[in-house]
């Protein structure tokens, strides 16, 4: 017979405020899926523990000494850890959310969020999916629409996309369903399945997901790409982010959704 705490998810907390961090210790300990396998407040502690543990996912905060969480992701790399990073944080942040699922984390959450939102968001992550906080999706795709986005670097490289993709995206990355985009846009739910599927093609993923990450790093052009049809974009993007979901304030996206 299989030890059931063999199937717990193995997690360490990353997190520069100790009271805060012993609280979440001791929440994410007593529930039965999960077992935290060690904490620390800073990055060089974070590097050292990552090199002697390997944990399902790192839930790491913002702010842990180093000039940006994305610097302990890279450097957790080159050390060679393959898990999980699920970013925990203190407020929302377009450039260094863009910056951190750029460099491989695997979701946002906010700390503002109750806790059992958290389960459920380690859950979607431990499962491959990715979790991005409502808030920073408005924030990111906000700037994917702004004629002059400073999100990333410039880039205006990426597959050319037309105007019903454009504005299916940005359904998408306000984290509306299918149907909702195309009752916004005036299309049918077979309709904006098509244009997702395109998407998917133009970008190179299966999940929207997944393409959810390749829009926010860029690889599908720039901000000012994106929006390169003039004002119907405009339009469109406000209709969306009128028309957003409610009573859901995180926007999940799972390996399986599409």
């Amino acid at each position: 017979m299989s030890d059931p705490k063999d199937s717990r998810i193995r997690l360490v907390l990353v997190d520069e405020l100790g009271l805060f961090r012993a609280s979440l210790a001791r929440f994410l300990g007593s529930e039965p899926d999960f077992e935290v396998t060690g904490q620390c407040g800073d990055y060089a502690e974070a590097i050292d523990l990552l090199k002697t543990s390997s944990p399902d996912i790192v839930l790491l905060d913002f702010e842990i000494g180093a000039e940006h969480a994305t610097d302990l992701l890279l450097a957790a790399r080159q050390a060679g850890y393959q898990g999980r990073f699920l970013i925990v944080a203190g407020a929302a942040d377009a450039r260094k959310s863009a910056l951190a699922l750029k460099a491989g984390a695997s979701g946002i959450f906010l700390k503002s969020e109750p806790p059992e939102r958290l389960t459920k968001a380690i859950k979607v992550v431990a499962d491959g999916g990715a979790w991005v906080d409502s808030k920073v999706i408005q924030l990111l795709a906000s700037q994917l629409i702004d004629p002059y986005p400073a999100l990333l670097d410039k880039q205006e490289s990426g597959p050319a996309l037309d105007e019903r993709e454009r504005n299916v995206l940005l359904g998408i990355l306000s984290g509306l369903s299918n149907r909702r985009i195309g009752d916004n846009l005036g299309m049918s739910e077979s309709k904006v399945k098509g244009i997702v599927q395109r998407l998917f093609s133009k970008s190179g993923v299966k999940t929207r997901g997944q393409l959810v990450r390749v829009a926010l790093e860029g690889s599908l052009g720039s901000g000012r790409a994106l929006m390169n049809g003039g004002r119907a974009e405009s339009t469109a993007a406000e209709r969306l982010h009128g028309a957003r979901d409610q009573g859901d304030p995180v926007h999940t996206i799972s390996q399986s959704h599409d």
